[in-house]
This record gives structure tokens, sequence and C-alpha cells, in this order.
């Protein structure tokens, strides 16, 4: 039986962007609502862009307000190779705990991907700010194959493993995954550094989950997730915290009905993926 460090702490955060149009019915609700739902509800932290010049203060005092960790989604997605030493800088002087980075591009393979993916992590590792490549479509992590390549070819990859995307791209619907599919998902979830919270039917890359979770799509991505959670947890430092970010996007990525409403409660299901988060956590450190 695997020994799980009882000092490790699961922040379960809230995508800035998921926060997108969210409001009372009537209004979006204003910068100093969204935190003031998410501290009600329970959420521990924030992964949004790193703020402008401008916004970094009320950032900053809403943050410290909160006692809300933040993780950053670099944007403009940065390209394999590229110098974002800068960038780096700049979001570890702000105090962000880590770098989500989708990397670009989809087109770029093999040596070039590999030797790309590399120096942006020895970037990383020089500034001093851990750094996670998101599993993402469309971008240098296109499909499966070649992420497990990667992964096998740099042991300081580290990634935000959102397997929706893949679910999509190999049709996995609710009879689960086949042998080949679950052994490269499980060369992925040993390299997990975070989690981005979205169920995928293998059709749609995001749907309802129910008001209980009980979308037959869950027990896969539950049992994904818990094993990306134990991953991480062999490795983790004492006093280390796993990101585990509720991540429903707005339309077009939520599925709308005539008119441009959303057919789901993006609110009520990230409450719905956080309480699944804690069980599953609850589950891994109670044994």
């Amino acid at each position: 039986m695997m020994t799980v460090n009882s000092h490790l702490r699961l922040d379960v955060q809230q995508s800035w962007w998921a926060m997108s149009g969210l409001g009372n019915g009537e209004a979006e609700w204003s910068m100093e609502q969204k935190f003031e739902m998410l501290a009600e509800a329970g959420f521990t932290g924030i992964l949004g862009r790193l703020p402008q010049r401008e916004e970094a203060d009320k950032w900053h005092r809403l943050l410290q307000e909160y006692n809300f960790s933040f993780g950053v989604q670099m944007v403009p997605f940065p390209r394999a190779g590229e110098d974002i030493t800068v960038f780096l800088q700049a979001a570890k002087q702000f105090g962000a705990r880590y770098i989500n980075a989708q990397v670009l591009d989809q087109y770029t393979v093999g040596f070039e991907a590999i030797s790309g993916l590399n120096g942006l992590i020895q970037q990383a590792e020089e500034v001093g700010i851990p750094f996670f490549v998101e599993t993402h479509r469309g971008r240098v992590t296109q499909d499966l194959l070649r992420t497990a390549e990667y992964v096998q070819a740099l042991p300081k990859l580290r990634l935000t493993n959102d397997l929706s995307h893949y679910i999509v791209g190999s049709a996995i619907g609710e009879e689960g995954a086949d042998p080949v599919t679950e052994n490269l998902f499980a060369k992925l979830l040993q390299r997990t550094s975070s989690i981005h919270a979205r169920v995928s039917n293998g059709n749609q890359v995001q749907v309802d989950i129910g008001e209980l979770g009980e979308h037959p799509m869950v027990k896969h991505f539950a049992g994904w997730w818990s094993e990306g959670m134990r991953q991480w947890a062999q490795t983790a430092a004492e006093g280390d915290s796993f990101p585990f970010v509720c991540e429903l996007g707005p339309a077009s990525y939520a599925m709308v009905r005539d008119g441009g409403k959303e057919i789901s409660n993006r609110w009520e299901q990230a409450l719905v993926f956080k309480k699944i988060a804690e069980e599953l956590w609850h589950a891994i450190h109670s044994n």
C-alpha cells in the first residue's frame, strides 16, 4: 500500500476564465463578488492570467484578503523553444505558485517539440517557478501518443492533465478506454502536477455531469483524477499543495440552446466538481 504524506494539501482552484459571464441572472458578478462567492463556496485559489500592471494591486489585495493561492495561465500561449524568461520572472514576482502553459503548436512534433519543451522547462527551473504543460488539443500536446513520447523523453516534464481533450480525440464513450489508451493515460498520470476538471462524453469536450455527478463518464474521469493525485503524492514534499482546477468554459466551450443560453449552470457544476475532488482526496488520504 502506498504511504501518503498526511501534510499534503488539496488546493481546489477555480479558473477565472470559468467565472466569465457568471452572475445573478440579471448582471455579471463584479470581481469582488466573484471572490466572495468563491470563498463562501470553499474554493482555496484561482487560476487566471497574470494581471496587467494597472490591476495588479487590486488582485494582490483580494488574493491576500481571501488567502487564495494563485496559478498563472500563460497568455499569450508560448511556443516550444521560445524565450519566456521575462514572463516567468514577472509571474514569480507577482507571487504565482505555478505556471500553466498550453504550448504551441500542433504541427511541431518529434525532436523539435521535445527540444523546445525542454528549453521551456529549463527556463522555468532557472527562474525557480513550477511549470506545468497542459494536455490540450490544438497544441504541441495535440494527441495522446506524442504527449506520451514527451513524457518518456523529458524526465522533468510536469503536466496539467486535462484528459477531456484526449477523450474527444479518441472518441471514448461510456464504455471507457481500451487497454492501450489506459496504458498511455497511465504514463501521463505519472507526471501529474495539476488537474483541470472537465468531463467529455467522447463527442463534446464539456458536458453537464448532473447535480450529483451522475453522468456515466464521471466514474472514468474520477478514476484518472484519483490516480493523478496518487502519483503526485508519491513525490510531493511535506507541505506541498495539489491544484485541482474546476475549468468549465463559457460558450462556445459550453453548449448552448437557441438564443445562446447555456444548457448547463457552470457555477453549480463547478461546485459538483469541487465536491468530487474533495471526496477523491479524502479517499486517498484516509487509506
